[in-house]
């Protein structure tokens, strides 16, 4: 698997080919969900990844060893979207039972509540936090965007919108996007009661807006849509310069994407069931991959069902991604595929 910190900082340098994606496979699985995996997050420098299940569990890994370190679980409120703060060990995350909205700021060190944040009287649907401060954002189906700091109870701001609304903070934590209605709308953290400072249009795609997100050096944004599309944008003018396109997903479905970490190419679940891998330079297709971890056993129906779509996230300065369905999925590059590449040129 993905070796110490000062390992994943030399594979950050490597570049990462149409070649080294093509010939990704999976290294480790683990089978042991018993619901499907709605949401995980890496910590940004720890090499920790968490995840939360419909089997109302929280569990903890150790991407470097490729271990489970910790399984919680969340019997009395749910669990459905997990985010890391900026401690290896705390995290945020959002209730699935229906009845209580409220964001909890968990220590899964010794399993104790730290903070409930609670002003949301409906679905959260979008989480992101602040990597410079203790601030975060929450987006929910009630059309309000929270904004919070982790250090009290109380809502710092409140933002309404017309729609279901994706959010996203950049990477140095100035600005943040909210989507929905066909675009994103760009706020400066510091000032967002002044109103977007931007507004980008995304191809007239009013689709519920799942996921946006900014690439780590914050030049690109992408944004993913129920329709089953990926636009891909310039982040500073708005614009537009592409857009993948995979089955719908259910309506209680999330489609997820992501930039891998130098941000030319953007990996994404699909409503078939499978994931998918773009060139950002040239916009076409380089791989696909079926979420069965045995490859030898094929689903001949996939194309006439609708299938929950893969939650998948590409692990910082790493030549490895991540999918969550009813299992977790560790993708790194076969080597001997590699070989034969080299051969060949």
């Amino acid at each position: 698997m993905v070796g110490p910190q000062s390992e994943r900082e030399d594979k950050v340098s490597l570049e990462l080919t149409e070649e080294i994606i093509q010939s990704m496979e999976i290294g480790m699985v683990f089978k042991d969900y018993s619901g499907r995996i709605s949401s995980m997050d890496f910590h940004r420098t720890s090499g920790y990844l968490v995840t939360a299940s419909e089997d109302e569990s929280i569990r903890l890994y150790d991407v470097s060893s490729a271990t489970c370190l910790k399984t919680i679980n969340s019997k009395k409120y749910g669990v459905d979207l997990v985010c890391f703060t900026s401690h290896p060990t705390t995290v945020i995350y959002s209730s699935k039972n229906g009845w209580d909205e409220s964001l909890r700021l968990l220590s899964l060190h010794d399993n104790k509540y730290l903070r409930y944040f609670k002003g949301h009287h409906d679905r959260v649907v979008s989480l992101s936090l602040n990597s410079r401060n203790e601030s975060f954002i929450s987006g929910s189906l009630d059309r309000t965007v929270l904004l919070w700091d982790q250090r009290t109870e109380k809502c710092q701001g409140l933002l309404r919108v017309q729609g279901r609304p994706a959010i996203s903070y950049d990477d140095q934590g100035l600005v943040f996007a909210i989507a929905f209605g066909g675009y994103i709308r760009m706020f400066d953290a510091r000032m967002y009661e002044k109103g977007p400072f931007e507004i980008f249009s995304v191809g007239g795609d009013v689709s519920d807006a799942n996921v946006v997100k900014f690439s780590n050096d914050g030049r690109l944004m992408l944004l993913t849509t129920m329709d089953g599309h990926i636009h891909v944008l310039d982040s500073f003018r708005g614009t537009h310069l592409s857009t993948y396109n995979v089955k719908p997903v259910p309506s209680n479905c999330t489609l997820e994407a992501s930039f891998s970490p130098e941000g030319m190419f953007v990996i994404s679940g699909s409503g078939d069931g499978r994931a998918y891998a773009w060139s950002v330079r040239s916009g076409k297709e380089v791989a696909s991959w079926m979420m069965n971890s045995e490859p030898s056993v094929i689903n001949w129906n996939w194309m006439n069902t609708d299938t929950e779509p893969p939650v998948i996230k590409w692990a910082p300065g790493s030549l490895m991604f991540v999918t969550g369905s009813t299992e977790l999925s560790f993708w790194i590059p076969d080597l001997s595929k590699l070989a034969a590449y080299v051969g060949r040129k």
